[in-house]
């Protein structure tokens, strides 16, 4: 993977709207849990990527410090030489003399080699420095944001079993409302009423029976005694049937 594509890999998914995009989303818990799953192999992509990158900068680093050592050592050793070869100077031998000039001219053209790779690799590695960096950055938001998904992930399931639970509780409430006519209770209740209705009727009908039947004893000893007063009409005379 290149570092432009890096880039933009980073650049695009640190910029998400969450929260726009679940707005937008038929279903938001199968969009996140897409999300979770395009993040997470994106990080691990950029990982790999980042960590490859980052493996080249030290290398250059290491050039680097070669270099730089390199290019000391190269001067301790043009000294080293030079100072040799002033002390043979000293003793009046020109030729050794000369012999370690020279050896400090190489060195020093060794130290001045060293030296010019060391300031050559220097802008490179600043600049792989801050596309490190700026790719450390990167990841570091799209881990940030991949919580942000999976903690929103985790809300979202969490409300919609709550809101599962409540109309299920709220079913339940309705099927036991003893005010719903629609409910079991309610049409189970008015079939109650209505035997109840039927017996007090059976009731009613029994007592204007027995009134009826109360009656017609009444009326039975009504006529017993006239009766008994036409018998004694018969048999004593008028006066004691009227005084009776």
């Amino acid at each position: 993977m290149s570092k432009q594509s890096i880039f933009g890999r980073i650049s695009q998914l640190v910029r998400a709207n969450i929260n726009a995009l679940i707005d937008q989303a038929e279903d938001p818990q199968l969009m996140l849990d897409q999300m979770v799953r395009d993040y997470t192999n994106s990080i691990a992509d950029a990982e790999a990527a980042i960590a490859e990158t980052i493996g080249n900068l030290r290398l250059l680093e290491d050039d680097h410090r070669e270099d730089v050592d390199a290019a000391r050592e190269w001067g301790e050793k043009a000294l080293a030489a030079s100072r040799k070869g002033d002390e043979l100077r000293g003793t009046g031998d020109a030729a050794g003399a000369d012999k370690f000039d020279n050896l400090a001219k190489v060195a020093l053209s060794r130290q001045i080699s060293a030296e010019s790779e060391a300031r050559s690799a220097e802008p490179q590695i600043a600049a792989q420095t801050e596309v490190v960096d700026k790719l450390k950055a990167g990841l570091n938001g799209m881990k940030e944001k991949l919580v942000q998904l999976q903690n929103k992930r985790s809300e979202l399931v969490a409300r919609a079993k709550t809101a599962q639970a409540q109309k299920q509780v709220q079913d339940a409430v309705k099927s036991i409302d003893i005010l719903d006519p629609t409910s079991d209770i309610g049409r189970f209740e008015e079939k109650i009423r209505r035997e109840e209705a039927v017996v007090r009727g059976q009731a009613e009908l029994a007592a204007s029976s027995l009134d009826a039947q109360f009656n017609e004893l009444d009326d039975l000893g009504e006529l017993t005694e006239v009766d008994a007063r036409l018998a004694a009409l018969k048999a004593g005379g008028s006066q004691s049937a009227i005084s009776g």
